[in-house]
């Protein structure tokens, strides 16, 4: 029979400002239940090392109320940190890409971290919820972008459109990747290619 974790110990190692503490404390919170785990996670939040508030944005995806939804909206607009910024942008597709999509939407236009526009792609790429026109605004947001890794996702997103959205969009998909195909990045190529096989 295990032994409940003491919550107060993982309290005292999440705010001591020491990561090598803190980290494993935060992960120690997988056993926890939720209403237990995430006034954790939000302590978490709060402090100084970029490597604690990441891993506490990423517990929020899996341990979710209303105040953890509150605290990665925040997080994602405001924290100083991109990997922070991205991994709360992975945690709110966690509850609802529909809910999720004006927030992400909103961060890839005013955020142009390639980390964070990397993360808003690959969290609604592959999302079966995820609606058509905004994934092909967001792709023609993505292969506008200066970084190459983030053209590709766009890339994939237009390829996913050409092979499952209905008319007109798979259209305005497939003529993008044509455009993508004289990109001067090779990755963007094999990506547009590879989309327009569909």
């Amino acid at each position: 029979m295990s032994t409940s974790p003491d919550l107060e110990a993982l309290r005292e190692a999440i705010s001591s400002g020491d990561p090598s503490r803190s980290m494993p404390a935060l992960a120690g919170l997988r056993e926890v239940e939720a209403e237990q785990a995430i006034p954790l996670l939000l302590l978490g939040l709060a402090q100084e090392a970029f490597l604690v508030r990441s891993l506490s944005c990423a517990g929020l995806g899996v341990k979710r109320n209303e105040a953890g939804w509150a605290a990665l909206v925040e997080a994602l607009e405001h924290d100083g940190d991109a990997n922070v910024r991205a991994e709360a942008a992975n945690a709110l597709v966690s509850y609802g890409v529909l809910r999720a999509w004006p927030h992400l939407l909103a961060a890839f236009q005013r955020d142009d971290h390639w980390l964070l526009r990397c993360s808003v792609l690959a969290g609604v790429a592959e999302h079966p919820e995820a609606p058509g026109e905004q994934l092909l605004e967001l792709a023609r947001l993505a292969i506008a972008d200066g970084d190459g890794t983030v053209r590709v996702g766009g890339a994939e997103i237009l390829g996913r459109l050409v092979r499952e959205a209905a008319e007109p969009i798979a259209e305005q998909a497939r003529a993008a990747l044509r455009l993508l195909q004289s990109d001067p990045d090779h990755r963007v190529v094999a990506a547009a290619l590879d989309g327009l096989q569909a």
